[in-house]
């Protein structure tokens, strides 16, 4: 019985090591993400403040 315990514990740890793992991925992913979200959003507030020569984002500042 005991042969048996162990067995499915580390089924459970190798399961919990996989999921842990793709987790950290999705995370690594998501931050890239957010990242390129961010740089694309900024370029676009700068082109809009540039284009209606408006301060948007009020940083004291047009573009």
């Amino acid at each position: 019985m005991g042969l048996f315990w162990n067995l499915i514990q580390q089924s459970q740890i190798q399961d919990h090591k996989s999921k842990a793992e793709t987790l950290e991925a999705r995370v690594r992913n998501l931050e890239w993400e957010l990242a390129n979200t961010r740089e694309l959003l900024i370029k676009t507030l700068k082109i809009l403040e540039e284009q209606s020569g408006r301060d948007i984002d009020g940083d004291g500042k047009i573009g």
